[in-house]
């Protein structure tokens, strides 16, 4: 079991590093750089894989202060509770600039503590999805946070018979894919999302297969049934209103809906 975690924490590493190289491309360069000027990824001198060693040679104290002076978060996810047209609705989303938007012990206990406070509260549930998976610098840690958000749910959804939306946005994968991004009443996606549960690399190197271009975006798993919407984010709150009030949650204030 020691021996599996071990690989599968090194192969979410991998993938997370593929994810983060994809989504962080500045793709509005006008030319490219040749391959020996100091400003090319794939020169030795190259400063973005000096940053990406050092990096890498940083404790995982060490990282987590670095992401939060850099993006001004303390975690990977921000909760809290907001109006939507009026509506009270509870509120998480996830940040991929924080470290992927991987899931670790701290981003499991606030998603578990907004789903708990919507319960106690019979608020409406938003979660948006960023994220890379679980966090591997937690190991087993942060694999226990798909079944406890998972728990949680349950009790929001069955037991209490409340609403939850998952909006999934790019990238989606791992850990969050397999537990609470998928667990939606209603799940929608972003046009164009990258949606997984493991990379294309890890996938055709397990199954020695290749993996067609588009597989794991939204159009084509929208049409194998995998989410019921698929919306763009400039639409959102017009639909995610009348989502609400479909299923009987209605504004505080009765002229604030538009």
């Amino acid at each position: 079991m020691e021996k599996y975690l071990k690989k599968r924490c090194e192969q979410i590493s991998q993938e997370l590093d593929e994810i983060i190289a994809k989504f962080s491309k500045d793709k509005d360069f006008e030319e490219e750089p040749s391959p020996d000027s100091p400003e090319s990824p794939d020169s030795p001198e190259s400063p973005d894989s000096t940053d990406s060693e050092e990096e890498e040679e940083k404790s995982y104290k060490d990282r987590l202060d670095s992401y939060q002076k850099e993006t001004g978060l303390t975690e990977a996810v921000q909760t809290g509770i907001g109006q939507i047209n009026g509506i009270p609705v509870a509120f998480g989303v996830m940040d991929f600039d924080f470290m992927g938007g991987s899931m670790g012990s701290v981003v499991g206990e606030k998603i578990t503590r907004l789903i708990e406070y919507a319960t106690n509260n019979f608020l409406p549930l938003i979660i948006v999805c960023a994220s890379g998976g679980a966090r591997m610098q937690e190991g087993s840690l942060s694999l226990m946070q798909m079944a406890k958000i998972s728990s949680a749910l349950f009790n929001y959804q069955k037991n209490k018979k409340l609403f939850y939306v998952s909006i999934l946005t790019s990238p989606t994968t791992g850990g969050v894919t397999a537990s609470f991004g998928m667990l939606g009443d209603i799940i929608i996606a972003e046009p164009n999302a990258y949606i997984a549960f493991a990379g294309k690399r890890v996938i055709e190197e397990t199954l020695k297969i290749t993996v067609p271009e588009g597989l794991q975006e939204t159009e084509y798993l929208f049409e194998k049934g995998l989410f019921d919407l698929i919306v763009p984010r400039n639409l959102l709150k017009s639909v995610l209103s009348e989502l609400f009030q479909f299923h009987d949650f209605f504004s505080l204030n009765q002229n604030s809906i538009k």
